[in-house]
């Protein structure tokens, strides 16, 4: 791997020495950096573990030490010799400090475990499991009418049906119904009555199939003795909680994408050497005592559209969460997350229109910092046109290093481009349309998102759809080519290895226009603040004179406009008080409904609330200085008072209601007239009236 300290230390501002056995014969230097007080970055993962041996073993060791990985991602390909501009944004990255602490979610798990399955499969499992964790088994029949549980009663054993599972690590409550006449408390498993039942209504589980069983009741007489067995007993309802839970049933009880810690499922199990057995076993041993994870979102409700008076405007969030951890609450306005069935993902505040829900663990403003730093640094090192990969710390780095491998072992491979700069994140869900623009803006030519079938099929099609959005952005604004890329790759196995590798080369090849001056804007927490100041900054450099607007796909577009049938509209405003963004408004001085497009979000609130169906979405992105200016999209004359003249609703309305209520009884002569009055005249010539019947005078 050819490296140019004198180029890597020109662009990181710093002397760099050139080590080739810092691990081994050059030990002795890592030592004497780790006792300087700077902070050691060092440019291979391989032996972390021994560097954190030699750093504990070495007297004074005060410097913290970084890893950054550079050899996989930029020297081992067949453009390593002009990698060096990657390598010197990688080193810059790996000098900036963690992310800021943040909130954290508590998990305690006393090892309480529910097994679901068979019996006989199911005390197998237990039997690895129970000198670590306290096993009950809910038994769903047995494997083979020829195969019997263990005659030693070592483990609870319950029954019944109508399972309902719900919870998370420490925390899973299950519910069922118990209808099986034998007692498994009481049940000394001597088989009496599987053998007399004379329809093999009873199989070795010890559960009655009620389709079978036709009350010959002999089963009964023959366990007389133990009394185990009572067809008299009416259905229970009952409960129990558990902290883990293996769940070996052919139809998994909860049938997530990312099933809460502390549950998993293993539906093709068929024995002790089923595949992942051992690795689940494994698992659950650990998941027992007290656990932390970063608490990955904030919410903040007065930016949430999801509802207003119960009416549901956006729920892109709800829709999009494999994890079941973002539900509806429409009583507050408002939607619930649940931090402790949260995996981080992300997907739903890259679906957020609003940034309602911003991602925390590491924050928005955060990458925008390790974004700026690579490409600065990457442009200050010579390179030119850089490239983003994002990919996953999990399956995606793992197959981004076998690509490198594979080119170093000389296959057909290329690698990683020289351009491309990888770029790891917790999950590739958890980055959208804002930091993406703001890439384009600061200087990215091209960004890629590497999908490796660890995501929801939600989180690709969301995915998806923002990254059209996007992509319209910037062809609207004169930047010609696909900006945007999502590569797919199932497995690091050698056929996906050279797709993913030949993906790369396409991402690189394909033309993409940029701004010719990078942005200098920092990245900002908000997302509507990031949006508007990335567009700002595209705008200012487009490369040809702007449309005044740019059409927008319509599903996930963050942007947009709304049309108001003027016919329809009599400008109650119920849209105003639903509109969340304060996009649409009154005037206090006129009867008119106004509109600034800047803080529309599309969430279609007013659309749903209008009770004339006069309001109809346009997903758009306007250009023009009317974008943040308030405009009027309807207005009518105000309708005055028939006695004091005094405006007190608009001419449209009014009309409309005495259209409606023109063949009511209750609304004719004098009274129909009141409807035209203001409320104080209204009250006046109802106790003003000589021939008004009032309630006291009825007896």
């Amino acid at each position: 791997m050819p490296l140019q300290p004198q180029t890597l230390g020109a662009a990181l501002h710093e002397n760099l020495t050139l080590h080739s056995a810092l691990c081994r014969r050059e030990a002795g230097a890592f030592q004497k950096a780790v006792q300087s007080g700077d902070d050691v970055v060092v440019a291979c993962t391989q032996e972390k573990r021994l560097f954190a041996e030699l750093a504990g073993q070495t007297e004074g060791a005060v410097s913290p030490i970084r890893f950054v990985n550079i050899r996989e991602t930029g020297g081992w390909s067949r453009d390593a010799a002009q990698a060096s501009a990657k390598q010197a944004a990688l080193l810059a990255m790996a000098h900036l400090p963690e992310p800021e602490p943040v909130a954290t979610v508590s998990y305690v798990s006393a090892g309480r475990l529910l097994l679901v399955g068979a019996l006989d499969q199911a005390e197998a499992i237990a039997d690895l499991l129970s000198d670590v964790l306290e096993v009950t088994i809910f038994s769903t029949g047995t494997r083979s009418e020829l195969v019997a549980p263990a005659q030693e009663r070592k483990y609870p054993v319950i029954s019944g049906d109508s399972l309902q599972l719900k919870g998370w690590l420490g925390a899973f409550e299950l519910k069922w119904t118990q209808r099986n006449p034998i007692d498994l408390d009481l049940c000394t498993r001597c088989n009496a009555c599987v053998a007399v039942c004379p329809e093999g209504a009873i199989d070795l589980s010890y559960q009655i199939d009620s389709a079978k069983c036709s009350a010959h009741r002999d089963c009964v007489a023959v366990c007389k003795s133990a009394g185990a067995i009572d067809f008299g007993r009416e259905p229970q309802a009952l409960n129990d909680k558990f902290d883990l839970v293996l769940d070996l049933g052919e139809h998994a009880l909860i049938a997530l994408h990312a099933p809460p810690q502390g549950y998993l499922a293993m539906p093709a199990f068929r024995g002790l050497s089923t595949p992942g057995l051992m690795a689940a076993v494994v698992k659950l041993r650990e998941w027992v005592g007290e656990f932390e994870k970063p608490k990955f979102f904030d919410y903040k409700q007065k930016l949430c559209a999801h509802s207003r008076n119960e009416t549901v405007g956006c729920q892109a969030c709800v829709d999009i969460c494999s994890a079941g951890a973002v539900s509806s609450d429409k009583s507050r306005n408002q939607i619930k997350v649940n931090p402790h069935l949260c995996v981080g993902c992300g997907a739903c505040t890259t679906v957020c229109p609003t940034g309602a829900l911003t991602y925390a663990y590491p924050r928005a403003s955060e990458q925008g910092v390790r974004l700026k730093t690579l490409l600065s640094t990457y442009t200050r090192a010579g390179g030119r046109d850089a490239n983003l990969l994002f990919h996953s710390q999990a399956l995606g780095e793992k197959t981004v290093n076998a690509l490198g491998r594979a080119a170093r072992l000389g296959k057909t491979v290329r690698g990683v481009p020289a351009s491309m700069i990888p770029l790891a994140l917790w999950h590739t869900a958890s980055v959208g349309i804002d930091l993406w623009l703001s890439a384009i803006a600061l200087g990215a030519r091209r960004v890629a998102v590497l999908i490796t079938g660890e995501e929801a099929p939600a989180y690709v099609a969301g995915l998806s759809q923002q990254m059209q959005v996007a992509q319209s952005v910037l062809n609207g604004l004169g930047y010609a080519g696909k900006h945007l890329h999502l590569i797919h790759v199932d497995s690091p196995d050698a056929s996906a290895l050279t797709g993913l590798d030949a993906s790369l080369q396409q991402v690189i090849a394909t033309p993409a226009a940029g701004p010719a001056v990078p942005a200098r804007f920092a990245v900002a927490q908000e997302k509507r603040a990031t949006l508007d100041m990335a567009l700002d900054h595209l705008m200012s450099h487009a490369p040809a004179a702007l449309p005044e607007s740019i059409s927008l796909p319509a599903a996930g577009s963050p942007f947009g406009s709304v049309l108001v049938n003027k016919d329809s509209c009599t400008l109650c405003l119920s849209c105003v008080s639903a509109c969340p963004a304060s996009a649409l408004q009154d005037n206090p001085e006129l009867p008119q409904l106004r509109f600034i497009e800047k803080n529309c979000v599309q969430c279609g609130l007013c659309a749903s609330t209008c009770p004339e169906d006069a309001i109809t979405l346009v997903p758009r992105l306007l250009l023009t200085p009317e974008r943040r200016q308030a405009r009027v999209l309807n207005e009518t004359q105000p309708y005055q008072c028939i006695r004091c003249a005094k405006p007190f609703g608009t001419l449209k309305a009014i009309e409309a209601m005495l259209g409606k209520l023109a063949g009511h009884a209750m609304f004719q002569g004098a009274a129909s007239d009141r409807l035209k009055m203001c409320g104080d005249c209204r009250v006046i010539d109802i106790y003003s009236a000589e021939n008004e019947i009032k309630i006291t005078d009825i007896r």
